[in-house]
């Protein structure tokens, strides 16, 4: 069994490789919601589904082209456990990686990676900028809008849905209330 990182480690790995502020930000965001799902679907691994949060884009700022390819090495190079790799690596999963989400964990990332973006982006056109009053139903209208937000992959999210089992309106719904706790725990949106 390899080395999990720290929450600070894990932090000063991202930074390392990133520096655009809108990933860190990202990252930020993705930690939060995993976390949140570690605790709302009964894991005792909170602080483990926060750190793949974290560093699922770890190699995006400087390998975009390698992405989950490169996170993979510079993990191993660091002793890193496996278990944290698989879960890092598999939210590309039949995007630039054949690393399938096996674990709920993964399953959750894979799902809510995108659609942080697509609901992200909703709340921010709203007059209060805010995912505390953001609907389900803004969110699907948003959804069926392919033009808005488009790199958020549709596809990805329909498929994260059914990999964990959820209608799309209740991964939506899941993702919503993760977000409310991320923004109002650290302010981001």
């Amino acid at each position: 069994m390899g080395k999990i990182p720290t929450r600070e480690e894990a932090w000063e790995l991202l930074c390392e490789f990133n520096k655009d502020e809108f990933h860190l930000k990202h990252a930020r965001i993705v930690e939060g919601v995993m976390k949140y799902f570690a605790r709302n679907l009964g894991h005792g691994e909170e602080e483990f589904w926060g750190i793949v949060g974290l560093l699922h884009d770890l190699d995006f700022g400087m390998y975009p082209e390698l992405h989950c390819i490169k996170t993979q090495e510079i993990m191993r190079e660091r002793g890193y456990d496996e278990r944290l790799i698989h879960g890092v690596a598999s939210h590309g999963y039949g995007i630039c990686v054949d690393i399938k989400p096996e674990h709920e964990m993964e399953k959750v990332l894979y799902a809510v990676d995108e659609l942080t973006g697509l609901i992200g982006a909703t709340a921010i056109m709203r007059p209060s900028k805010s995912t505390m009053d953001l609907e389900v139903s803004s969110v699907k209208k948003k959804f069926k809008t392919p033009k808005f937000a488009a790199g958020c992959s549709r596809d990805v999210i329909r498929n994260g849905a059914h990999m964990l089992g959820w209608e799309l309106d209740d991964l939506f719904r899941r993702t919503i209330l993760a977000l409310r706790e991320v923004e109002e725990t650290t302010g981001l949106v």
